[in-house]
């Protein structure tokens, strides 16, 4: 979760106050033209299968591992609880991040229903008997007798583990395999993954602050028919802090974008190669700002040129 700031702050205690249904009216009457239905969340495919995930998710690393804290327990569960009323999906977390994993299979069980969230974890350990625990321990900790996505975190082990993947899957346990990086220095490897043909989805770090992925991994996730999941989609917090106090440029009203956050993700999801950006938050206004990014217009190429201009010398 980044660390927030002052003009994310003022703008989202207001937007809080009006609700989630008042934030998808101003952000629709800015948007023109708008290429989705308003109000809609923008869909993106899943190559291999077809099935469909709102093109915003939520990352749960810092923001979910609260370890019994009462004041953040209860924000990660009204936090999900806009999620799941928004008709968001894909929740993406990992062993690596302490206590996420418990946290999101307490908080999301009793809230969720018809089980309708698309849960994504990882695995990340050495070994092949040491994965599978670790991937056991997992179902156990998100209540769940069936996963929708593991990735091997960080590549470690990473052919021992899509090996066992592989075997999750087969059995049914399992709907898609994957692998995940958060740096540049890991994207060749990536690719050699997705090339292999071994992997329904590629989770990458992306932002308008750290493009290197647009060079190779989105390419060849594109030509290879994998799903994109971004993580860092701030950069970890560079992004805001770089327009921190600034106001919006005009550009940001032809996009329907009322904050910096959302001018971001909106970049990051109109690359046709990606399938859902997982900002990281357990702040439900936070939340409700992000998925603005995924309704109205959506930019086109020559705009997320423009866009990334705004970034770029300084």
């Amino acid at each position: 979760m980044v660390a927030p700031n002052p003009l994310r702050r003022d703008i989202l205690r207001s937007l809080l106050l009006v609700g989630g249904a008042c934030l998808a009216r101003a952000t629709a009457a800015l948007a023109t033209p708008m290429p989705i239905e308003s109000g809609t969340i923008l869909s993106r495919t899943i190559p291999r299968s077809g099935e469909k995930l709102p093109a915003v998710g939520l990352g749960t690393w810092q923001a979910f591992d609260v370890d019994g804290e009462a004041g953040p327990r209860d924000e990660a569960a009204e936090t999900l609880r806009t999620f799941v009323a928004a008709g968001l999906r894909v929740i993406d977390t990992s062993p690596m991040y302490g206590s996420a994993e418990a946290t999101l299979g307490e908080l999301l069980e009793p809230i969720e229903g018809n089980r309708s969230a698309f849960v994504a974890t990882k695995v990340w350990t050495s070994g092949a008997a040491a994965g599978r625990r670790q991937i056991e321990n997992s179902f156990r900790l998100l209540r769940r007798e069936r996963l929708d996505l593991i990735q091997v975190h960080n590549l470690l082990d990473a052919d021992a583990h899509l090996a066992t993947l592989a075997q999750f899957k087969r059995e049914g346990r399992l709907r898609y395999v994957g692998v995940s990086h958060y740096s540049a220095s890991a994207h060749a490897t990536l690719v050699k993954y997705i090339e292999s043909g071994a992997i329904d989805f590629v989770q990458v770090n992306y932002s308008l602050l750290e493009r290197e992925a647009e060079r190779s991994v989105l390419p060849a996730a594109k030509a290879h028919g994998v799903a994109v999941l971004i993580n860092r989609p701030f950069a970890d917090g560079p992004v805001l802090a770089r327009v921190r106090g600034r106001e919006l440029p005009p550009l940001a009203a032809e996009i329907g974008a009322t904050s910096w956050a959302q001018f971001a993700l909106k970049w990051i999801i109109a690359h046709p190669a990606v399938t859902c950006a997982i900002p990281g938050t357990r702040n439900p206004a936070h939340l409700l700002d992000n998925i603005a990014a995924a309704r109205g217009t959506i930019p086109d190429e020559a705009t997320r040129e423009r866009m990334a201009a705004l970034f770029d010398g300084e």
